[in-house]
């Protein structure tokens, strides 16, 4: 059975699964489109034109017939996983008999959790969802089926966000979301210093989680009363407060977890906040569940896989599926770089440790980009770890704001040398202190870094270059940050890496089997 699935909306998507198995899951934003871009002609034709013959179901992920959730829902909209959260409907396609099949957008983040997690047959699942508009958890019978269990809270997604647009002043007031806002505020809370709370700054946060709908029903200006209103997010206010805010969404849902989910079964975790490290680490410590899954794009990146998935299981029985996490569009060479500007010669992981051991930085593109938002070596930026200069040019060369930390890759095996706590990450998930003094450009000022782990079954190419590294510096570790214009996807192309670099200062390539460096010295970005 060939599916191909779509998602609507804001991280649009579409992604096709064969007889279980992850042919592509392709997103508007990747190739230099807007970050969060909707749903485009462009991908829609890329991602037919990935397929050889016509899908045996099309499946529409609901959502709803405008940009709120005040406009008709389209399909079978945002909500619910119970009786109507589901539709199938015989329809044609290109001459061909096929089926529609449409699920919630609810239940697209269960499923892509549920099907994503390593294979079990027969087990059942706690699942949380939370998200901008979802705060719920659920279980997951042996068979697959979904039932919701209790609404912890609405809007944590917004809920957490809005915080950040309330100090910011450059925030343009009245009820705007801003989807970057939240991985700031992650950032932001590990400058918070363990002070106690004013009465106004407990008030603001037990205000802000009162709401219902919060960015459509509190415009900023409505609590001008808040000691951090329009404070500036680098403020010491701000911080303390964001830290303690946080910890109170996730608290709420830690207490319900504490009381009621008391089996012990493994837990599924995806919404938006699936990107949270710091509440996936608790979540994984809190000895509440067997073990805990998030996958790569438990935000809504992953949403037309979890339609495709929860059709998968709704025709045959079945959400497990085998896949990949490089399941995006290989990377494109419309170009060959100007050989009077730059030096091409084949890939040798030795040239390029030595490289990046001598304090250059270079853009990484090999294979197939990854699905979901963070760079897991497929489409990175990568640099040597040890020094703060090298945080400071980096966040430079993206064109972002210094407070923002660099994660680092490393070989899963060398992991525990360096890194202590759910070492273990593949999808760059969960946060790990860092033992060695020696890895500054990685560290966090709480002492905290985003570690992706790799293995030689993962990604060999990364594997050869970290090995490379270590032979020459005793160190299995690099700098990785995404390779993408601020504001945008992963560049796809050699004309959009090309000019990226020569704009912002990299200091080479590898493009697929080729290593590229100027053959003079480029603009420090």
């Amino acid at each position: 059975m060939l599916i191909l699935a779509m998602k609507e909306g804001h991280d649009g998507g579409v992604a096709a699964i064969e007889d279980g198995k992850l042919l592509f899951s392709l997103e508007a934003e990747k190739d230099n489109f807007p970050r969060y871009d909707r749903l485009t002609a462009d991908v829609v034709t890329r991602a037919v034109g990935a397929l050889d013959r016509v899908p045996d179901v099309v499946a529409l992920g609901g959502w709803m017939k405008g940009f709120s959730l005040a406009d008709p829902p389209s399909r079978t909209g945002y909500f619910g996983v119970g009786e109507g959260s589901t539709s199938d409907a015989a329809g044609r396609i290109f001459g061909k008999q096929i089926r529609h099949f449409s699920s919630t957008h609810e239940r697209s983040h269960i499923y892509a959790s549920l099907g994503m997690a390593p294979a079990a047959p027969g087990k059942e699942y706690y699942a949380l969802v939370w998200e901008g508009h979802i705060g719920s958890f659920y279980r997951v019978d042996a068979k697959g089926e979904a039932t919701h269990l209790k609404e912890v809270m609405s809007d944590p997604g917004s809920k957490y966000a809005f915080l950040f647009a309330l100090a910011d002043p450059a925030h343009p007031g009245g009820a705007v979301f801003r989807f970057g806002d939240a991985g700031k505020q992650m950032a932001l809370t590990g400058f918070a210093e363990d002070v106690p709370l004013t009465g106004r700054e407990l008030k603001t946060i037990e205000f802000i989680l009162a709401q219902n709908r919060v960015f459509s029903s509190l415009p900023k200006e409505a609590m001008s009363w808040s000691p951090v209103h329009d404070k500036g997010v680098e403020s010491q206010e701000y911080r303390n407060l964001a830290k303690r805010h946080s910890d109170a969404i996730f608290s709420a849902f830690h207490d319900y977890a504490e009381k009621n989910l008391t089996e012990g079964l493994p837990l599924l975790v995806s919404g938006g906040c699936g990107l949270n490290c710091d509440w996936n680490r608790m979540w994984r410590e809190s000895d509440l569940f067997e073990s805990v899954f998030v996958p790569p794009c438990p935000n809504d990146s992953g949403s037309a896989l979890g339609t495709a998935i929860d059709a998968q299981w709704f025709y045959t029985g079945q959400a497990t599926i085998d896949w990949t996490v490089y399941a995006g569009e290989e990377f494109v060479e419309d170009v060959q770089p100007d050989p009077s500007a730059y030096a091409v010669r084949p890939l040798v992981a030795a040239d390029v440790a030595e490289h990046l051991e001598r304090g250059h930085i270079i853009g990484w593109a090999r294979g197939r980009y990854e699905m979901g938002p963070r760079a897991l070596g497929n489409r990175s930026i990568l640099a040597a770890p040890f020094t703060e200069d090298t945080t400071v040019r980096l966040n430079r060369i993206k064109r972002r704001e210094g407070y923002r930390p660099i994660a680092p890759i490393v070989l899963e095996s060398d992991a525990p040398r360096w890194f202590a706590g759910s070492v273990v990450d593949p999808y760059m998930l969960y946060f790990n202190h860092v033992t060695s003094d020696r890895l500054k450009a990685v560290t966090h000022v709480d002492g905290t870094a985003r570690t992706q782990t790799v293995t030689r079954e993962q990604n060999p190419g990364i594997a050869d270059l970290l090995e490379a590294f270590r032979d020459r510096t005793g160190f299995s570790v690099l700098c990785n940050t995404s390779l993408n214009n601020n504001g945008r996807g992963f560049i796809n192309r050699t004309s959009d890496l090309i000019a990226y670099g020569e704009k912002h200062g990299l200091d080479g390539y590898v493009i697929n089997g080729s290593f590229v460096t100027p053959r003079t010295a480029v603009r420090r970005g």
